[in-house]
């Protein structure tokens, strides 16, 4: 019984040998390059990119909208980076001011979601290395739906890959709406502890007459803003390379990627103090001279986060980018935490370079 086993496997392994055999790729073949470059140092010095669409996880306002990018190189010794991005409009993109306009219960004006950030990286380690790169093999004759159906072959490249080991540093400003609501209940507080600034025995209520005769809770939003600094380190990878295959067509890896932690520093978290009108407990109309302002002094900030993120982009005169951060934003505590994803299409790339030769005749 066990040689029979056996010879039933050792058939069953043979067959299977087969079918791998006869599901070999044809086309799989050596192929042969020619380089036309590999320079990781000849990227262009300047990248501005418009970012048509962004998307933030943020516990204290979730919100997506639009932003403009720029990044200089200095030669080997530096780069500088400019960001700034906005909501698009309330409904849809700016999720707190949305639910503020719909159901606070103050008067005070909801601030539009805004985020600018400028700093540098400083190049203490700037080198080159031995690499290689992975190219797809593409024929004109691939295009649409054979592309699609096929699976692509690929080619290791020898090629230069450029490191940089940076240390980082810049200034970050926001604004944006909040709930307090959430933040109170994850502080463990409660309306009463939110005192009025002329009468500190006098706190906030707990609900109100709402204009359709029943009571209702009191909504807390307001506005928070922050500005702080961040310090960090960086790695970033530059490969520019290019090649011409024989019978595909050229293949090209142009990227420059970075990997990026920071430690965020903002000692200046301020919130708006809330304003909320009295209501009649009968009809629910706002009493006339009853407004009064009411400190948020209770809730407790945190002036410290960290961030972890990656950036990449191509050495190109047009292309596009892309951008991903998660991490703890100094803020409200307990709505601290956020991810990121950003966008940028297009991008216009260009070596500031304008200069000509020129001879006499």
């Amino acid at each position: 019984m066990n040689h029979r086993f056996l010879v039933l496997m050792a058939a069953f392994l043979v067959s299977f040998t087969g079918l791998f055999a006869q599901g070999e790729r044809k086309d799989k073949t050596a192929v042969t390059y020619e380089e036309i470059y590999d320079e990781p140092y000849s990227v262009n010095k300047l990248f501005v990119g418009f970012q048509p669409l962004y998307g933030e996880l943020f516990v204290a306002n979730v919100n997506a909208g639009f932003g403009v990018e720029a990044a200089y190189y200095l030669r080997d010794k530096a780069d500088f980076r400019a960001h700034f991005r906005k909501t698009y409009s309330q409904r849809f993109f700016d999720f707190s001011r949305d639910l503020a306009e719909k159901q606070s219960s103050l008067e005070n004006r909801v601030e539009v979601f805004n985020y600018f950030e400028l700093g540098g990286t400083y190049h203490f380690k700037d080198f080159e290395e031995s690499s290689k790169t992975k190219m797809f093999l593409y024929k004109k004759s691939y295009k649409g739906d054979k592309w699609a159906a096929r699976v692509p072959l690929s080619a290791d490249v020898p090629c230069k890959v450029r490191k940089i080991y940076g240390a980082r540093l810049g200034g970050i400003l926001w604004n944006s709406a909040t709930d307090l609501d959430r933040a109170i209940e994850k502080q463990d507080l409660v309306n009463a502890d939110f005192k009025n600034v002329a009468n500190s025995d006098e706190g906030l209520p707990e609900e109100e007459m709402g204009r359709d005769g029943r009571m209702q809770d009191v909504h807390l939003f307001t506005n928070v803003s922050a500005v702080g600094l961040y310090l960090g380190g960086s790695m970033t990878w530059i490969k520019n390379v290019a090649v011409n295959f024989d019978k595909f067509e050229e293949g090209v890896d142009d990227l420059i990627f970075t990997a990026y932690f920071d430690i965020l520093v903002t000692p200046s978290v301020k919130l708006d103090e809330m304003v909320y009108t009295q209501k009649d407990p009968v009809t629910g109309d706002p009493i006339p001279g009853a407004m009064a302002t009411y400190s948020v002094s209770p809730i407790k900030t945190s002036s410290f986060g960290v961030r972890a993120g990656i950036d990449g982009r191509f050495n190109r005169q047009f292309s596009w980018a892309y951008g991903a951060e998660v991490g703890l934003r100094p803020g409200i505590q307990g709505r601290m935490m956020y991810a990121l994803l950003k966008i940028s299409f297009p991008v216009f790339g260009t070596n500031l370079d304008y200069k000509v030769e020129s001879f006499g005749k």
